[in-house]
């Protein structure tokens, strides 16, 4: 099978926020389908992460998120079957956009740091590949090839 010479990791990009500044403080606010490229159906919290732990290590079928880290830092490490990315977050008004088909870890989070992410679907359980290796199988049967021609 030939690698592509652009595959989907550049989808995963960073996007940044309005940001409003004043002596009073910064404020950032975030609009779906203006800021980011969906509507959002969920947002949730990953805090209080014990040092030298890792989160994520999936991909999803269907789901779109931006993640965003709320307070503190931690590394991105995105994966489309072919090549590896990694972005570091450290920033309340920007924030890493991760469509589907990409596998994601969490890692070196900073003490106390708290990660924001925003969803484009409710949570599904089978919208979720927990397996790595069947995950590098959907992508090299072209399974999000096939999803964009729908």
């Amino acid at each position: 099978m030939t690698v592509p010479t652009t595959g989907r990791i550049n989808l995963c990009k960073i996007i940044n926020f309005p940001k409003v500044s004043d002596y009073r403080g910064n404020l950032t606010f975030i609009e779906g389908n203006i800021h980011v490229p969906f509507e959002i159906k969920r947002v949730y919290y990953i805090y209080d992460i014990p040092s030298g732990e890792t989160r994520g290590g999936h991909a999803h079928i269907e789901l779109e998120q931006v993640i965003i880290a709320l307070s503190g830092s931690f590394e991105v490490v995105v994966d489309d079957g072919y090549t590896r990315k990694s972005f570091f977050l450290n920033r309340p008004h920007y924030g890493l956009y991760v469509p589907p088909g990409i596998w994601r870890e969490l890692i070196n989070f900073s003490s106390n740091s708290v990660a924001l992410v925003l969803a484009s679907t409710l949570y599904d359980e089978k919208d979720y590949i927990r397996d790595y290796e069947t995950f590098k199988k959907m992508v090299s049967g072209g399974f999000w090839d096939e999803k964009k021609k729908l």
